[in-house]
């Protein structure tokens, strides 16, 4: 994250004795990316983040992956795999992935266990529903709309809060996700043109102390899951100052950039991760050139999949073709996309657009996964032929 959070207590000077009230030394924890080269932040133990007592291989839900054969635009309707009991980490339904990225879906009613991903960080968007991310850093409460970054290594809990489950997408990054390069000053401040900034970031508030011992955490790493079994448990930091820690931003803050004539999508960019970028498509006023045709035009990202999670209101393109509250479209590489038919037409005069929608572009290809199969309509790539 772009700035500097402090929370609890801490020393004024770091790597110097911090003492508990017993005498005894916390214990002073590093985490930070690219080799100490990078963001982090330092945490205050009152027990040693080291001293597990037992690790085991751990066998998580098997997922497969098949490529888009044959290629097609494809539509999945997530609300299809909808159930009942699932966590919101091992309970997640994976749709697509590639070598850069895995996105998931989850209607979560259970806490999930603990857990670690030392693999990427998480963008986290919450349909519906509310939800408590507990972890080493504090808590984060989410409610539909927001957005949570998760980073590497975090130890956390997600708990599904509220009268009814909660509905999570999940893209889960082999790297690190954060704010795009171009909306930051070469020391980390959100600059002017920026669609949203510092003010719209939530970060935990105060420190989350838990007691208990031999405490379980899944564990998911570069080669394989372990579960591993700690001596006292992970959220027992009093302190932690730096600029790496799970954030929240919700899309409703997002300032749409528009102009005279239509705005690609780079406009609507969130994050960025390794070889993908996340958009916002948020209500707007829309093109207002006399002649403007406020949908997009037929396009072809020559080096991109596109995957859009259409999440609230009308998404005026995609009038007709099937398109409803938690669908997912994917158009791949290799297939000219654009707007329904008619959609074109009928948007010429429309000053304003009320839709919600999150778009995560890959610059690899996006293979299938189990539950793409589950919650495919087989007729959405006939749509524009209406045959």
């Amino acid at each position: 994250m772009p700035y500097y959070r402090s929370v609890g207590e801490l020393p004024r000077k770091r790597h110097t004795q911090f003492r508990q009230p017993d005498g005894s030394l916390y214990t002073e924890e590093l985490m930070g990316q690219e080799g100490f080269s990078s963001d982090s932040s330092l945490l205050y133990h009152r027990y040693a983040p080291t001293a597990i007592v037992a690790a085991e291989e751990f066998t998580p839900p098997a997922v497969t992956r098949v490529p888009n054969l044959p290629l097609k635009p494809r539509h999945l309707r997530t609300h299809k795999l909808d159930g009942t009991g699932a966590d919101p980490i091992l309970g997640r339904r994976y749709l697509l992935a590639n070598d850069d990225v895995r996105i998931a879906y989850v209607l979560a009613d259970q806490p999930s266990p603990l857990f670690r991903d030392a693999t990427g960080d998480h963008c986290l968007y919450v349909e519906a529903g509310t939800l408590r991310v507990e972890s080493t850093f504090g808590v984060l409460d989410a409610v539909a709309g927001d957005y949570v970054i998760i980073p590497t290594s975090t130890v956390h809990r997600l708990v599904p809060t509220g009268d009814t489950p909660t509905r999570l997408l999940a893209v889960e990054a082999t790297g690190h996700i954060g704010p795009p390069k171009r909306y930051l000053s070469v020391r980390g401040q959100f600059l002017e043109h920026s669609p949203y900034c510092e003010r719209d970031v939530r970060g935990p508030d105060a420190p989350l102390l838990v007691d208990g011992t031999d405490v379980e955490v899944l564990v998911r790493h570069r080669r394989g899951w372990t579960r591993h079994v700690y001596a006292n448990h992970p959220f027992d930091v009093v302190g932690w100052d730096g600029h790496m820690y799970p954030w929240a931003f919700s899309i409703h803050d997002f300032e749409p950039i528009t102009g005279r004539i239509h705005q690609p999508p780079p406009v609507h960019q969130t994050f960025q991760g390794p070889n993908f970028v996340i958009c916002s498509f948020v209500p707007r006023k829309v093109d207002y050139h006399p002649d403007a045709i406020p949908v997009p035009y037929h396009h072809h990202n020559v080096d991109s999949d596109e995957m859009l999670f259409y999440t609230g209101g009308n998404y005026e393109a995609r009038r007709g073709s099937g398109i409803e509250q938690g669908s997912i479209s994917l158009h791949p590489s290799g297939f000219t996309h654009g707007p329904q038919p008619g959609a074109a037409e009928r948007s010429i005069g429309v000053e304003f657009f009320d839709e919600l929608a999150v778009m995560v572009d890959t610059f690899r290809p996006l293979d299938l996964c189990d539950a793409a199969a589950d919650c495919e309509d087989d007729a959405y790539a006939w749509t524009w032929s209406r045959r």
